[in-house]
């Protein structure tokens, strides 16, 4: 594996963790009516309105961001396999609940969750992967 790709599902991780988190976060009411955007919704199908639980998932992805961003300035292999050890416990449970849950979503909405949330798994493994020496 080049060293390149760990920095890329870094940095794409943690983007997506910015987009998620600070949406959630700052915006909680608007993240369960209208995540991920472009006219889907995958949040509000899923039960009634919770402001806590919303805020505690901005938080979470906000934390893993921070994370990315460090890992993302340190370069280190620690870091990155850090990371990605946080991100596929996560993502594990995450993408577990959403796959027992797909009956409120259309065909498509199904295809783009699962493949979503499969990639940041997969991602988070291409970071445990990261090679000894890390360069940058």
């Amino acid at each position: 594996m080049t060293n390149r790709i760990p920095m890329a599902a870094a940095a794409f991780l943690t983007v997506t963790a910015l987009y998620v988190g600070g949406w959630a976060g700052l915006f909680p009411r608007s993240f369960y009516d209208d995540f991920p955007g472009l006219n889907r919704y995958w949040v509000s199908v899923d039960g009634p309105y919770n402001e806590h639980l919303v805020r505690d998932v901005g938080g979470l992805y906000l934390a893993l961001a921070l994370a990315g961003i460090l890992a993302l300035l340190w370069r280190d292999r620690r870091s990155m396999v850090m990371l990605g050890a946080a991100w596929a416990i996560f993502s594990a449970l995450h993408l577990g609940y959403h796959l027992d849950h797909l009956d409120p979503l259309s065909t498509a909405d199904k295809i783009g969750e699962v493949a979503a949330l499969s990639i940041s798994f997969v991602l988070a493994l291409v970071l445990i992967a990261t090679p000894r020496r890390l360069h940058a």
